[in-house]
């Protein structure tokens, strides 16, 4: 009878933010082109990868900040047995076109497809997986139940259930307690989670703490930096320029940003912003932050790598791509991470935080429970309470470089000192995976 409901409600829910998808379609583009996947239809590309030789290992991960642990994940599964295949699937526009830039044959980047009885079983018979990895918080009761149902494990890694989540899934409990028992095992990041999950039906024999796979980063790139720094070069920034990096933001954090950086370029007056939004398709929006304020600005999707130096220095960098913002956190001398200040829910500070830089945050980190607290406790970064505290909290970073280096290499430690969550969980899955 539950399932029957879900079954029933899903497809309605659906239909209702049909318009919705429709709507992201025409304004973030990169939805309609493989869209078809959401209903279990691959086109020749895809295809020839599903069928490629073996069984692969399926893993989900709904966006961008769970395709970072995937990565990771998936490297680390490579390094065990290089022979491994992967079907990496995503729900957003944005994380199916990172995944598209990191993904190479013979693994396969697809959209999740529709969580409903008409077309997860025939995925899974599609896609033949040897396990099912489920990043952070994926309960989709058909593919968990009906993986169960062909021999299929299911494994949740780097699990995670906010305090705001479970009050949600409590009231859903009918389903949870039916549900995770499905799960062959959970690898969870703090106690909370732990006992959140239990309490919504989790067998507690098959719930490991293991901590954060989000520390497990490996460090960006030599070629992504150099490429950030080669674009901040060609628009005029000098070496000792300082450069202020707001990473991941929404909207309300760039126009703060703004006016902080107005503000500091009476003292610091070669300082150069650099904007990331966590949605470039906001870059109209953005744009018209930045010019009201009279303060000039580069695009980066209108700079390409290559193009002549400018003449006249800009005051902002405008980084309205995709993939770009770990190089540009390595080139950074200060970090302001997003979605903390006018948002709910916070943005991963880890990135940065590998690369040894000073980390600003604002008082919004509810998605990030335990690295917030491992962050204060270790004086790794600084939280500012609201927007005339960030004013303040930038302003004295940008003239002190002997507590920026002191913030960034607190935070570099406790990354090193926290990694290995990954190991546990690859562990886990490849134990898994060879019992199917």
């Amino acid at each position: 009878m539950i399932w029957w409901l879900y079954n029933l409600l899903f497809p309605v829910a659906f239909a209702c933010l049909l318009p919705h998808f429709l709507l992201r379609m025409l304004r973030r583009g990169g939805y309609g082109r493989d869209f078809a996947q959401r209903f279990g239809h691959y086109q020749a590309e895809a295809a020839a990868r599903l069928d490629a030789p073996g069984r692969p290992i399926w893993i989900q991960a709904v966006s961008v900040g769970e395709l970072a642990v995937a990565f990771s994940f998936m490297e680390e599964l490579r390094r065990r047995d290089p022979q491994v295949r992967f079907v990496l699937t995503t729900n957003t526009s944005t994380g199916h076109a990172l995944a598209l830039k990191k993904i190479r044959p013979p693994d396969a980047t697809l959209y999740f497809p529709m969580d409903v009885p008409w077309v997860v079983p025939r995925v899974l018979r599609r896609i033949r997986p040897s396990a099912v990895v489920l990043v952070e918080n994926e309960m989709w009761p058909n593919l968990i139940r009906y993986a169960r149902k062909q021999g299929i494990p299911t494994v949740m890694i780097n699990g995670r259930i906010s305090a705001h989540s479970f009050r949600g899934y409590q009231k859903i409990k009918f389903i949870t307690r039916r549900l995770l028992p499905e799960i062959h095992w959970f690898c969870v990041q703090s106690e909370a989670d732990r006992d959140r999950l239990l309490a919504l039906g989790a067998p507690a024999d098959r719930l490991e703490i293991t901590g954060s796979a989000k520390y497990d980063l490996d460090p960006t790139a030599p070629t992504a930096e150099a490429r950030a720094r080669d674009v901040l070069a060609r628009i005029g920034v000098k070496s000792g320029d300082p450069v202020l990096v707001g990473g991941s933001t929404w909207a309300g954090e760039e126009e703060a940003l703004l006016d902080i950086c107005r503000e500091a370029k009476a003292i610091h007056r070669n300082l150069m912003l650099v904007l990331v939004p966590r949605h470039a398709e906001r870059r109209e929006e953005v744009l018209g932050e930045i010019r009201k304020r009279g303060m000039a600005v580069v695009q980066r999707s209108q700079f390409p790598d290559g193009a002549p130096p400018l003449s006249k220095r800009p005051d902002v960098l405008l980084v309205d791509t995709t993939g770009e913002l770990r190089g540009f956190y390595a080139a950074a001398d200060l970090v302001f991470v997003g979605k903390s200040l006018t948002q709910d829910g916070g943005q991963n500070p880890v990135e940065p935080a590998r690369d040894g830089k000073p980390v600003v945050v604002g008082p919004h980190m509810e998605n990030f429970p335990v690295i917030a607290r491992d962050f204060l406790e270790a004086g790794a970064y600084v939280q500012a309470k609201d927007a005339e505290e960030l004013k303040t909290v930038l302003l004295r970073l940008l003239g002190d470089s002997a507590e920026r280096a002191r913030l960034g290499k607190a935070a570099a430690e406790l990354v090193a000192r926290k990694a290995g969550a990954t190991r546990l969980m690859a562990q886990r899955v490849l134990a898994a995976a060879a019992k199917e």
